[in-house]
């Protein structure tokens, strides 16, 4: 790292890091390094951030545990980790005394052409559902097409680490959460999308029109395209209400047969009318559905947005096409895991909100659904409704699992439903079991929990991978 942009931006700066963590554990020594004076304040005081704690000490780095509400003395900038909530009294002090807050991804976006590098491009995704694997399918496309990308920001790889790292990009695919960007205030992408909207983390937000406000920042400053969802109204509202580039485009992506300016689907085949000549009259072939894995309706629209988006970088059909082939979606999300009895067995553990799991059951039918788990604030009501006629039973698990199942009373009553007031390890086990028992030759049996998995699992992870194993104990029985 050169001198001369670090010394003259960083250089003493006092700067407080709100949180340690995955994230703002590389945000305090990439600030340490940059030559600011950097203090991280914790809330916790646990072994773990102990840990952490003294490792940042070593590295000369102020750190305070135990106390996150008070703004360090003499503070000219706070970085925050995602996870804070905007009404902490940190941010409200730091707004009083007209200090500036970020996000590592604000951090991240600034830093990008430290020391004069030339910074890749940001196509970047957001939404309730299907961030992540939209943004793996678009990285598989960039790669396709012979270009240095990688997926990064919320999916695990850290922007901050990738921005300043040694290897140079042709573009990034950036997936974005609604906390990351409501921190991202200067953030402009070359292109964006917004997947889809519904009610999700609305206790970090205070509102779904908070919620949504800051979903809408990814498209502002867009420069060549802002990709929505035709099928989701908000979503085309964000685009009409974002200050974008002169020239940038509003581009659809549908299930339906596309019109001019749209993304859609036409017998079977992913069509392109908004990167074509004349798209009055012209349609592109991009990829079979057959070529999108697994061919499930929101995963056609995940395809669909990623396509968007990589088409408004110049990728060539082929591409589209060879990338979409060459993609595997990452586990738990829509995995089948077995076959036992002519009965087929699907893990979607990270279907964690209303939104998702609905998503998921319209792919299948009929379905035997295991649901259930910590509901977020969420009502069950509008997914039943959707949901119960694909529904040959239904299996409920997990501490809040009374919402659904007073959601099936009202919508299903005539759908047998199975609750099991069990928290042990063996839940699980009991749960497939259950579920067998309700299926039939033909039938899908689904977890798809609607619902966060912590109060029983460590994470959406655990949660699949203990369903799976159940699963595979099943299967030993029959075999």
């Amino acid at each position: 790292m050169g001198s001369g942009q670090v010394s003259t931006t960083w250089q003493g700066k006092r700067v407080t890091v709100a949180g340690l963590g995955v994230s703002g554990m590389p945000v305090a020594r990439v600030l340490k390094d940059l030559g600011a004076v950097v203090t991280a304040v914790n809330e916790g005081a646990d072994e773990r951030s102990r840990a952490q704690a003294a490792e940042l000490e070593a590295q000369g780095i102020t750190v305070r545990l135990g106390d996150g509400d008070t703004l360090p003395e003499g503070t000219e900038l706070v970085v925050t980790t995602p996870g804070w909530r905007p009404d902490k009294p940190l941010f409200t002090a730091a707004a009083e005394a007209g200090v500036p807050v970020w996000g590592d991804v604000e951090l991240a976006w600034r830093l990008r052409d430290l020391d004069g590098r030339t910074p890749a491009p940001w196509l970047a995704i957001t939404g309730t559902n299907g961030k992540t694997t939209t943004t793996r399918m678009l990285a598989s496309i960039l790669e396709a097409a012979g270009l240095r990308t990688a997926a990064v920001g919320n999916i695990g790889v850290s922007l901050l680490d990738v921005v300043l790292g040694e290897e140079q990009y042709d573009v990034l695919a950036v997936e974005l959460s609604s906390y990351q960007l409501h921190w991202a205030p200067s953030l402009r992408a070359h292109s964006a999308a917004v997947l889809n909207l519904a009610p999700d983390h609305l206790d970090w937000h205070g509102s779904m029109e908070a919620y949504v406000a800051d979903k809408g920042r990814i498209y502002e400053g867009n420069t060549i395209a802002c990709v929505y969802n035709a099928e989701d109204k908000a979503t085309e509202d964000l685009v009409r209400e974002a200050d974008v580039e002169e020239g940038c485009r509003a581009i659809g992506f549908t299930l339906a047969t596309p019109g001019p300016s749209q993304l859609g689907v036409v017998d079977g085949i992913l069509v392109d009318r908004a990167f074509v000549q004349n798209r009055q009259k012209n349609a592109q072939e991009l990829a079979e559905v057959a070529d999108v894995n697994p061919p499930a309706p929101h995963n056609i629209a995940n395809a669909l947005a990623a396509a968007a988006l990589a088409r408004a970088f110049g990728v060539e059909p082929k591409a589209v096409r060879d990338g979409l082939r060459a993609f595997r979606p990452d586990a738990h999300r829509i995995e089948h895991v077995a076959d036992v009895a002519g009965v087929a067995y699907v893990d979607d553990s990270k279907a964690t909100n209303t939104h998702a799991a609905e998503a998921s059951l319209a792919a299948y039918d009929p379905i035997v659904w295991i649901a259930g788990g910590l509901a977020k604030g969420a009502s069950f009501d509008e997914l039943v409704q959707r949901s119960a006629k694909r529904l040959r039973g239904v299996v409920l698990m997990g501490a809040e699992r009374h919402l659904i199942a007073e959601a099936l009373a009202r919508h299903a009553p005539e759908v047998p439903v199975v609750d099991l007031a069990r928290t042990d390890t063996g839940a699980m086990s009991a749960a497939v079991r259950e579920a067998a028992g309700l299926a039939e030759p033909g039938d899908t049996v689904l977890m798809a929990p609607a619902c966060a998995s912590m109060d029983m699992f460590a994470n959406y992870n655990k949660r699949g991978e203990a369903f799976a194993e159940a699963v595979r104990e099943l299967a030993a029985g029959h075999a």
